[in-house]
């Protein structure tokens, strides 16, 4: 099993919505314009407005790294305006493993599917 499904949670920081607004929005333009590999990219904010939630899928390891990549300073902008937690369901690559081990994720191992 390649595919990686990824949740990543974003509680936005107090009276920081409008810029996470903006920042999500560049995000998201980035994945549009470079990714080649992604196969969802879907984002969702809770009805308060406080958290969001976005729902990541990728071909493999390789093109997760890609996103990374390609989103760099992008990333590490939104980050400044919402805290991460990071859920990684599938089997990254050592390398990927490598360079998301800064957000700590738990990773999840398949275990049973259709």
């Amino acid at each position: 099993m390649d595919t990686l499904q990824v949740t990543a949670r974003l509680a936005i920081h107090s009276g920081k919505r409008e810029q996470f607004e903006a920042r999500a929005a560049e995000c998201v333009r980035l994945v549009r314009e470079r990714d080649t590999g992604t196969r969802q990219y879907d984002w969702f904010l809770d009805d308060e407005g406080t958290e969001c939630v976005v729902r990541e899928a990728y071909r493999d390891s390789a093109a997760a790294l890609e996103h990374l990549a390609n989103l760099g300073p992008a990333l590490m902008a939104l980050f400044e305006v919402c805290d991460l937690t990071l859920e990684i369901c599938g089997t990254p690559s050592t390398e990927l493993r490598a360079a998301t081990a800064p957000f700590a994720p738990r990773v999840y191992a398949p275990f049973l599917s259709l």
